[in-house]
C-alpha cells in the first residue's frame, strides 16, 4: 500500500508540515531495534492518530520527537526547528501527556501548572491557567497536593501540565489508559476545542475506536517499521470489507458448487451463510447472489449487513506480511 500522505482537509496544511520525522531510527545498547527508518509527516491542525500493538514502537517514536529519548539516525524537525540542534524551540512548541502518572506529589495543582508555564519562559497569565483547569474540571482541586488526588484527577493534572506553556502540538501517549468514561469525555471535548484552535493532536491509544470517532489521519506502526499512513476514510475504504450475513431456514452442510463464484462461507452450525464483497466496486453482487440462491433451492428467514471497523483493519495490517501492504 502506498503510504504517502493523502489530501488534507480544509483544517490541515499538508504542504507545510509542523512535524517532519525523517529516517528516524532507533537501536538500543544490547543490540535491539525499536525504530526502523520511521519517515513522517504531521500537518498543522490535524489529528493524528498512531496505532500499534505493544511493543511496536509507539512510545518511542513519540519520545523522540520530545527530545526525550535520542534516536540512533535520522532528523525530526518540529515547527521548523531541528529537535537536536534547536532543542529549547522545538520542546517549547510540544506538550505531552505521558502514559506514566509521574507528578509532583507534594506540590499544589495549581504550583505545578504554574510552574511547567514557567519552564518554558512563558508570561504568567493566571486567567488562561483558570480556564485549562476549569476545562478539566479540576478548578475546585487548584490548592490541593497532587498526592491526595485520585488516579483520574492525577490524570487531569498531566493535560493540564501538557497545555500550561499553550503548545502548538499535543501528545496523548495513551491517555485513556485508566480513566473514567467522565474524564474521557472531558478530554476528548477538550481535544476538538484544541484542534478547532489550531493545535495539532497526536494520540496513541488502544480505545481504537476513539481513533476511529477523532483521528483525521491513520498511521500503523509494528515492529519498529511505520507500515501504513493514511486518511482514516480512505484506509478504512480500501482496506474495508463489507458483509452479508443470511440466516438460513435449513441447515447446509456445503456451499454448493454453482455457487462458488460468490466469496461464501458457511458458518460451523451449518445455518449461517456469509457473503463478503468489496465496498470499492459499483455492484455488490447481492442481487444475483439472492437469486442463485433462490435458483439452488436455498431459503433464509433473515439477512443483515455490517461494515470493517478501523479495529477488524487494524488487527488485519498487524498481522500480515509486509509485502502484502506495498
Amino acid at each position: 500500500m502506498n503510504t504517502s500522505p493523502t489530501c488534507a482537509s480544509q483544517t490541515t496544511d499538508a504542504a507545510n508540515p509542523i512535524i517532519s520525522v525523517r529516517g528516524i531510527g532507533k537501536t538500543y545498547a544490547g543490540g535491539f531495534q525499536a525504530l526502523k527508518s520511521i519517515n513522517l509527516e504531521i500537518r498543522r491542525g490535524e489529528i493524528f492518530a498512531l496505532l500499534g500493538p505493544n511493543g511496536a514502537g509507539k512510545t518511542t517514536l513519540i519520545s523522540i520527537i520530545c527530545g526525550i529519548v535520542n534516536s540512533t539516525s535520522g532528523t525530526v524537525i518540529a515547527d521548523g526547528h531541528d529537535t537536536v540542534r534547536d532543542y529549547r524551540a522545538a520542546r517549547a512548541a510540544i506538550g505531552l501527556v505521558p502514559q506514566e502518572l509521574h507528578t509532583d506529589a507534594f506540590e499544589s495543582v495549581w504550583a505545578t501548572i504554574n510552574f511547567s508555564r514557567g519552564l518554558f519562559g512563558k508570561a504568567p497569565d493566571p486567567a488562561y491557567l483558570e480556564k485549562v483547569l476549569r476545562d478539566l474540571s479540576l478548578w475546585d482541586k487548584r490548592d490541593a497536593k497532587i498526592m491526595t488526588l485520585s488516579g483520574g484527577m492525577k490524570r487531569r493534572v498531566l493535560i493540564a501540565k501538557a497545555l500550561a506553556h499553550e503548545p502548538k502540538i499535543l501528545f496523548l501517549d495513551e491517555p485513556s489508559a485508566g480513566v473514567d468514561v467522565e474524564l474521557r469525555h472531558d478530554m476528548w471535548r477538550m481535544v476538538r476545542e484544541l484542534r478547532a484552535g489550531g493545535t495539532t493532536i497526536i494520540l496513541t491509544t488502544h480505545y481504537i475506536e476513539e481513533a476511529e470517532d477523532m483521528a483525521d489521519r491513520i498511521g500503523v506502526i509494528s515492529k519498529g517499521e511505520l507500515i501504513v499512513v493514511e486518511d482514516k476514510h480512505v484506509l478504512m475504504r480500501k482496506l474495508g470489507k463489507k458483509q452479508l450475513t443470511l440466516t438460513l431456514r435449513v441447515a447446509m452442510t456445503s456451499v454448493p458448487v454453482g455457487l462458488a463464484d460468490w466469496s461464501l462461507e458457511l458458518a460451523a452450525d451449518g445455518h449461517t451463510l456469509i457473503y463478503t464483497f468489496d465496498t470499492q466496486k459499483e455492484e455488490t453482487g447481492i442481487a444475483a447472489l439472492l437469486r442463485a440462491l433462490g435458483e439452488h433451492g436455498i431459503d433464509f428467514k433473515d439477512l443483515r449487513s455490517s461494515e470493517s471497523s478501523l479495529e477488524d483493519i487494524f488487527v488485519s495490517l498487524v498481522h500480515q506480511p509486509k509485502e502484502a501492504l506495498v
